[in-house]
C-alpha cells in the first residue's frame, strides 16, 4: 500500500530578495491535518532564513517577483516585498 501524501506550505517574507536574508515575517498551513497555526500566534520565526528551510528539507515553489520602486517611492513603507513559497510533503 502507497502512502498517502499531504502539502505543508511555509510562506517566509525575507529582508532582501537573497534566500540567506534574514526572515521578517511569515505563515504556515498544514495540508496534513496535524496542526493547526494562526497569525500572530508566534513571535520566533520558524526559520532564521530561507536557505535554513530548504536545509530542513522544504522546497521553494515560489519565489518574489523584483519590482523597482516608483520614483520618489524608495523609503516608502507597503507590503512585504520578498515573499518566497516552500512546501514540504509529509505522509499521513
Amino acid at each position: 500500500m502507497s502512502a498517502t501524501l499531504r502539502q505543508k506550505v511555509l510562506v517566509l517574507y525575507l529582508g532582501t530578495s537573497a534566500l540567506d536574508s534574514p526572515v521578517k515575517g511569515w505563515s504556515m498551513y498544514d495540508g496534513t491535518g496535524k496542526e493547526s497555526y494562526t497569525t500572530g500566534d508566534s513571535t520566533v520565526p520558524p526559520y532564521d532564513n530561507g536557505l535554513d528551510a530548504l536545509l530542513d528539507g522544504w522546497r521553494v515553489i515560489q519565489i518574489p517577483t523584483l519590482i523597482p520602486p516608483y520614483p520618489g517611492e524608495e523609503y516608502t513603507t507597503s507590503f512585504m516585498k520578498y515573499p518566497f513559497v516552500f512546501e514540504k510533503l509529509e505522509e499521513i
